[in-house]
């Protein structure tokens, strides 16, 4: 009895050792996981203010906090498990509709893009209809396109994790895409909260009997809507660049390199010319030309929508 005992607590403490160090293994994935998709949760910080620009003050922490349930709703309940199922049973699917998603992200940062060029043409027909809108329509509408949004950024980022952890068990590769989706939208869109009411702290601190947080204070409600609107012009610039560098990576995934050697060797060339700085330099050459083809792709793509737009019968 007490060998089946000490057999039987030796083979516990193999156990826990085992489960320690997959854990250790989960612990150190998501770090690493986290790291490698850090360029997408930029492009998802940057994009997401955009959504609370012009609605009331009062309603901008309540939309932050649905959309970020919806993309904790995306990550764990949709792309968690899709991730895991297609990764095992059709693996050979995941970059053709992560070039989907790419195309849906040019779209949308075309149509922005053409928006801001064109404003009067873009907002023809919404003008007539701006008036009988009521603020919980146009809430519900803005949440519903971020969260669309943000389940294409979501799938690269899961899809960049995936990657990262293919040699690790089905039960580790679950719990680090759960870690990281969790972790990433807690720090995108607790950041996000902070930065659009940055400007209702400064006007608090504008109040203050102290010159010096008077001072802070006036600087913060004059410099935040400034800094909004560049935010969402960097948004509209990063679902271009994202767009297409998913484009361009999935073209060379299914063997088709040129486009992505073209602009390596262009990038290369900056970099030979102008010797400044050399990486930042190669890294802007590739992201500014990368925005080119989203552009370039999205515009096809908006053109398709118009076209089929009245066939179909319904309005933007």
């Amino acid at each position: 009895m007490a060998t089946g005992l000490l057999a039987l607590l030796d083979d516990v403490a193999a156990i826990a050792k085992l489960a320690a160090g997959s854990l250790d293994d989960v612990v150190a994935q998501t770090g690493k996981a986290s790291v490698k998709a850090a360029g997408v949760v930029i492009d998802d910080a940057a994009v997401t203010p955009r959504y609370v620009v012009g609605l009331s003050p009062a309603r901008e922490i309540p939309i932050i906090a649905r959309i970020a349930l919806g993309s904790l709703r995306n990550k764990l309940l949709y792309l968690l498990p899709l991730c895991l199922l297609l990764d095992y049973f059709a693996p050979w699917s995941i970059v053709p509709l992560l070039m989907i998603g790419g195309i849906y992200l040019c779209f949308e940062g075309t149509e922005k893009l053409y928006e801001a060029l064109f404003p009067q043409a873009a907002h023809k027909e919404d003008d007539a209809s701006e008036a009988v809108r009521d603020p919980v329509a146009l809430e519900n509408e803005k949440v519903a396109g971020a969260i669309r949004t943000d389940f294409i950024l979501s799938a690269e980022i899961m899809a960049l994790t995936l990657a990262n952890v293919s040699n690790l068990s089905i039960y580790a590769q679950a719990a680090v895409l759960a870690a990281v989706g969790i972790l990433i939208t807690v720090a995108v869109y607790g950041v996000v909260a902070m930065i659009v009411k940055a400007d209702d702290l400064g006007l608090a601190m504008a109040g203050s009997k102290f010159s010096l947080w008077r001072g802070l204070g006036r600087g913060l409600v004059i410099g935040v809507p400034v800094f909004l609107k560049v935010l969402a012009t960097i948004g509209t610039a990063a679902m271009l660049w994202v767009g297409g560098s998913i484009i361009i990576h999935g073209l060379a995934e299914m063997g088709f390199h040129l486009p992505e050697h073209l602009i390596e060797q262009a990038s290369h060339q900056v970099m030979f010319v102008l010797q400044v700085v050399p990486v930042v330099t190669g890294w802007i050459t590739t992201s500014a030309l990368q925005a080119v083809v989203g552009i370039v792709l999205g515009a096809i793509a908006v053109a398709l929508i118009h076209l089929v737009k009245p066939l179909l019968g319904t309005r933007h």
